[in-house]
C-alpha cells in the first residue's frame, strides 16, 4: 500500500504562490501517474494537473500557465507549484497515485486564496 501525505497548503493573497508537496511511502512513485485534484465547497472534485511515469504532464485549462507539476524521484515526492493564485483556486488539494488497478489518495491540504 502506498501512503501519500500532502503538505504546503495555507492562506495566500491573490497573485501569490504556494508549493504543495506529495510525499509517498510504501511504493515507488515513478511507476505511477501522479495527479493533483482539488475540491471547493459545493463543487465536484476536479483534476488540476498530472504527471505520468514517462514524465508527460497535463493541466486543467483553469491552471495552465500558472501551475507546474513536477516529481523528484530520488525523494519519492511530487510537487505542485502554484503561481498567480486566484480566489477561485481556493480548495482542498489532494494527491493521487494511479496505475492499472491501483489508486491511492492523500488526506488533502487546504489552500485558501483570500479576497
Amino acid at each position: 500500500q502506498v501512503q501519500l501525505v500532502e503538505s504546503g497548503g495555507g492562506l495566500v493573497q491573490p497573485g501569490g504562490s504556494l508549493r504543495l508537496s506529495c510525499a509517498a511511502s510504501g511504493g515507488i512513485l515513478n511507476i505511477y501517474t501522479i495527479a493533483w485534484y482539488r475540491q471547493a465547497p459545493g463543487k465536484q472534485r476536479e483534476l488540476v494537473a498530472a504527471v505520468t511515469s514517462a514524465a508527460s504532464t497535463n493541466y486543467a485549462d483553469s491552471v495552465k500557465g500558472r501551475f507546474t507539476i513536477s516529481r523528484d524521484n530520488a525523494k519519492n515526492t511530487v510537487y505542485l507549484q502554484m503561481n498567480s493564485l486566484k480566489p477561485e483556486d481556493t480548495a482542498v488539494y489532494y494527491c493521487n497515485a494511479h496505475r492499472t488497478f491501483y489508486s491511492y489518495w492523500g488526506q488533502g491540504t487546504q489552500v485558501t486564496v483570500s479576497s
